[in-house]
């Protein structure tokens, strides 16, 4: 991870006095996302900044990087994951210079003009100076896991991959865009599909595109921009089911294997899900050494993430650092301001200020980390987020996109919204606009709202929180060779492999123990233990006498949109009880917009800012430490039954045996293993000890865990 930024001067122009000053500025304002190194470039009508983190090469990747005779001048943030193969397949005679996994980019430019991102996999922005053409290039990964922004008027451009970076040049307007923020559906909660591009939140700033390469010509001003991927349309007719179960499991190993690719070290966000465990079990060698760190909160105890997380870590072989959020846990207003400003988004909610804390504790823990490993992004498109929505299987999940696609279709003819306002409805779906209630159409604008709203909020708050902390986010499920497989899933194939993520499930299913690939998912922070993240939204916009609140009332254009009365009501109304009310989250992202809105025009420098004091892991003893405690020894003197839904068969020629649970068999045993030989002798009257005692004291381990792990899963239960 990188912070890279430039200011270029339109109109053939030099740059004039006081750019040096604005360039130093953005360095410093970058720092935190590259601490390791700092170069600024300045040439005529161009200067560009370079801060580096150095997770790979360190002796060797410095920027900015020059091509061999001199007219192309590349900064990067990021990684190019395949960039020995997209080396190796460049014409003969093109020889990298530096140990820079980016500097091949200036290849495939000269070879490939604007398409030459086409092949190439990883995570990047980059701005690139053509100085034969008098260009520049600007460019983001297919999903904007790398940040760009920029401003421009008629005189000159200024481009950073922070936001706050771009106040640091006087011209940038300091103003929060209320009209835009608020029509964003995503900050809304609304009914409806993301159709909108991604916003930035404040008015004057623009973004890169993902998957877009946009060129700037500094003599005249005009822009192109070159869209070199889209998310397919298409579906894959003649796939089989298990030959792509089969070709995912392969393409996420080996997006797992090219992301722990690092000379540093890198860790692990391990919330006990399948997503996040999944790629610690296809890490394969690079465990050796990573740590990994879960939030023990009231709501990951609540839903036993905590718990399964310490369970997978042990069962796998790596520290797992339980991070605790004490229940009366809340950040200051001046924390929270300070988080709002790094994340730069009216989303940041607990979610993000959960991560945030994670960071601050790993590289407290771990000082040598510079990588985090996360399962983001597996749900948007593996079927992740279907019973999440309400649903019970397949058609209702497609019944309730079939409400948000009407909603979406009705918000572009409001006049019509009346006749769907309540049940039962007399009109004909495509009476809003002429559409069909096409299934396959449906589910492929859902596909395309959830690739917006990973661009909105989570490589966007993913980015932000690493960054803080000087650490750089991997996101493995975010390899566009996977998000193409699972969008080309033909509609026959969908209730299948995407009903509850089934294709991830089965593609890992042996490389995880049962307890975690076929563990439900839980919301990170949703559900059942959703009080305690809303009670300390509570507890801090009441901090200080409701300081936050009032800071947010009396900020530029606060008073044309919200209403300060309604808002100190409600708070009045929650006090500081137990409540799940979606309202409370809401009324902290429109106070997060009157924040952001006075912080434009106050910004802070980061440095200048306390992020309070990091949080401590478990040590052990206490009622939060039993929460995530090992499993306690299994009573010598209890008695094992099977559960009345659990039968241990054999084959005829009895050579394997098989746990069978409804019907369906769940475990294949060999003969010989410990665990079968006291499976074979439950009956529901011996005790644990007499089971055991024919395995001997080297089998009596292995079949204690595995027993363990039944009793866990429900095939067998204690009687006494």
């Amino acid at each position: 991870m990188c912070g890279i930024a430039g200011i270029a001067r339109l109109g053939s122009r030099t740059l004039g006095a006081g750019t040096d000053a604005v360039l130093d500025r953005l360095a410093d304002i970058l720092d935190h996302r590259g601490p390791d190194e700092r170069e600024i470039l300045r040439d005529d009508a161009v200067g560009l900044v370079f801060t580096r983190l150095a997770l790979v090469n360190p002796e060797d990747g410095s920027q900015p990087l020059v091509s061999d005779d001199g007219s192309l001048v590349l900064v990067a943030n990021g990684e190019v994951y395949n960039h020995r193969e997209l080396a190796a397949a460049l014409p003969g005679g093109a020889r990298m210079r530096t140990g820079s996994d980016c500097e091949v980019l200036l290849h495939l430019y000269r070879h490939h003009g604007l398409d030459f991102l086409r092949d190439v996999r990883g995570m990047f922005a980059l701005i690139l100076w053509d100085r034969n053409t008098n260009q520049l290039v600007l460019a983001r990964d297919r999903f904007g896991i790398k940040p760009l922004y920029y401003h421009r008027d008629d005189a000159r451009i200024v481009l950073s991959s922070e936001i706050k970076g771009l106040f640091a040049d006087p011209a940038t307007p300091r103003r929060f865009d209320w009209e835009r923020s608020l029509a964003t559906p995503l900050l809304a909660a609304a009914g409806t599909f993301n159709e909108a591009p991604p916003t930035t939140w404040f008015e004057g700033v623009e973004l890169v595109p993902a998957a877009t390469v946009v060129r700037l010509d500094l003599a005249d001003g005009r822009t192109t921009e070159h869209r070199y991927w889209e998310l397919p349309e298409d579906a894959d007719e003649d796939a089989d089911a298990r030959e792509l179960i089969g070709r995912y499991g392969e393409i996420l190993e080996h997006s797992v294997q090219e992301c722990v690719t690092a000379d540093t070290e890198l860790g692990l966000f391990l919330s006990g899900g399948i997503d996040s465990s999944a790629v610690l079990a296809l890490a394969g060698d690079r465990r050796a050494g990573m740590h990994t760190f879960t939030a023990l909160t009231g709501g990951t105890a609540d839903n036993g993430d905590a718990e399964h997380a310490a369970w997978i870590a042990r069962e796998l072989g790596v520290p797992n650092h339980q991070v605790v959020f004490p229940a009366e846990l809340t950040p200051t207003p001046e924390q929270w301001l300070r988080l709002l400003w790094l994340t730069e988004t009216p989303m940041c909610g607990p979610e993000v200020y959960y991560k945030h804390e994670l960071h601050r504790f790993a590289r407290e823990a771990r000082p040598g980390l510079r990588g985090m490993l996360l399962g983001a992004a597996s749900d948007e498109f593996n079927g992740g987020y279907a019973q999440d929505m309400g649903a019970a299987d397949w058609p209702s999940f497609l019944g309730i996109l079939a409400q948000l696609d009407r909603g979406t279709r009705l918000a572009r003819r409001p006049a019509l919204r009346h006749w769907w306002a309540q049940e039962p409805y007399f009109l004909a779906e495509k009476a809003v606009d002429g559409l069909e209630p096409d299934p396959d159409r449906i589910y492929r604008a859902y596909l395309r709202s959830e690739y917006g709203q990973i661009q909105q909020y989570n490589v966007w708050h993913e980015d932000r929180t690493a960054a803080g902390s000087g650490v750089e986010a991997r996101v493995p499920f975010l390899d566009h060779r996977l998000v193409e497989l699972c969008a080309r899933i033909p509609e026959r194939l969908r209730p299948e492999l995407l009903w509850n993520k089934r294709i991830l499930r089965e593609a890992v299913g042996s490389r995880l123990p049962r307890r975690i690939a076929e563990r439900p998912k839980v919301p990170f922070f949703y559900g059942e233990g959703t009080y305690h993240s809303y009670r300390m939204l509570v507890r801090l916009m009441g901090a200080d006498s409701g300081a936050l609140v009032e800071r947010a009332l009396a900020a530029p254009g606060a008073a044309d949109f919200i209403d300060g009365d309604r808002v100190r009501a409600h708070l009045a109304e929650i006090g500081e009880g137990r409540t799940d009310a979606p309202s409370v989250e809401m009324l902290m992202r429109v106070l997060n917009m009157g924040l952001l809105a006075d912080l434009a025009v106050n910004a802070p420098r980061l440095e200048d800012t306390s992020a309070g004091p990091v949080l401590q892991e478990i040590t052990g003893g206490g009622p939060v430490a039993d929460t995530v405690a090992a499993r306690p020894e299994l009573p010598g003197d209890a008695v094992l039954a099977f559960a009345e839904n659990v039968l241990l068969l054999t084959d005829p020629a009895g050579s394997d045996w098989y746990l069978i649970k409804d019907g369906e068999i769940e475990f294949v045993l060999q003969a010989g293993s410990p665990t079968l030989a006291v499976l074979r002798a439950v009956d529901g009257k011996s005790a644990l000890a007499d089971l055991l005692a024919p395995v001997g004291a080297e089998g009596d381990e292995e079949a204690r865990a595995d027993l363990g792990n039944l009793l866990d899963l429900g095939f067998l239960a204690w009687t006494g």
